[in-house]
């Protein structure tokens, strides 16, 4: 993986399917004990945005590496009294190897990828959730041996893990379905990026219709109707989003050997139900364990080992 030493993870397009095949064997050797490499670095995470999994697992997996993290909570540094980004970012660039940030705006985090040097990290946007796909596909793998020729179906709002499940789907070769309400589909950009990296080998589906997203689906995935920000507009979201819960009901449509993913935090009751979370086909416990199993490899891929 040292073709990605010193770059930026912005977005899941940044990867090659050949990169992200890498960064998941990488993972599932250092989730199996196989490999033990040590990165004696400075991670520094910089979130605008509340999180645990992102948060812990980042840093559990910066402490197994050897390394180091800083919190640099916005409430006690500078940068949330109003310090310019790229006078924040050029001071970063000096202090630490690699920073991951956790924001609202995909622009802020460009900006800090133009002025500092270091590897940067998109650890959530409103745009885009790259890490979070990458422990998905873990997830996906471990469960069918691989990735390509299966199809993944989300349900609910079009947001920024239905955004790089698009583009990942898409670059390894997987079938992706997107129900939501009209009005709340993917942005048109990443669709039409998922399907110039397709190319039409594989389906990118939009549509209204959870019953024929999820027919013989191998991997139904969930995620909150109102995301960080959208609070003010949950209660009135729930009727419009009701069709799309996954519940045993949705489930019956899919393959007879279908598993369950949800990105967490949930809303036991509203986009999944609790005998579907706590069931048989349930892998989230296992795929937010992953979270921390495939971003060491991508810390390991970004900034070598010692």
């Amino acid at each position: 993986m040292k073709v990605l030493k010193g770059r930026d993870l912005l977005s899941l397009a940044d990867l090659s399917t050949e990169e992200i095949q890498q960064l998941l064997q990488l993972a599932t050797q250092l989730k199996a004990g196989q490999v033990h490499l040590h990165c004696n670095k400075r991670l520094g995470l910089l979130f605008y945005k509340a999180s645990t999994r992102t948060r812990v697992s980042f840093s559990v997996a910066m402490y197994q590496l050897g390394g180091q993290v800083i919190d640099l909570n916005p409430n006690v540094t500078q940068v949330g009294r109003g310090e310019p980004v790229i006078d924040t970012a050029r001071v970063l660039d000096r202090y630490l190897d690699i920073l991951a940030i956790r924001t609202f705006d995909q622009n802020q985090l460009e900006t800090f990828a133009e002025y500092a040097q270091i590897p940067i990290i998109n650890a959530l946007t409103d745009l885009e959730h790259p890490c979070q796909v990458l422990a998905d596909f873990l997830t996906v793998e471990e469960n069918f041996g691989s990735l390509a020729g299966l199809t993944l179906t989300y349900l609910g709002d079009g947001n920024n893990v239905a955004h790089s499940l698009l583009l990942g789907c898409a670059l390894m070769g997987m079938n992706i379905r997107v129900a939501t309400p009209l009005a709340y589909q993917p942005d048109p950009r990443i669709v039409e990026r998922a399907k110039q990296i397709t190319a039409g080998r594989t389906e990118v589906m939009l549509t209204d219709d959870p019953i024929a997203a999820v027919k013989d689906a191998h991997v139904l995935y969930t995620d909150v109707w109102a995301s960080m920000g959208q609070e003010d507009s949950a209660s009135t979201r729930i009727p419009v989003f009701q069709p799309y819960q996954v519940n045993e009901q949705l489930l019956t449509n899919a393959d007879s050997e279908a598993i369950v993913l949800h990105c967490l935090p949930a809303h036991r009751g509203e986009e999944i139900t609790n005998e579907v979370m706590e069931g048989a086909r349930s892998r989230i416990w296992d795929q937010a364990e992953n979270r921390m199993h495939a971003q060491k490899a991508l810390l390991v891929s970004l900034l070598g080992t010692d």
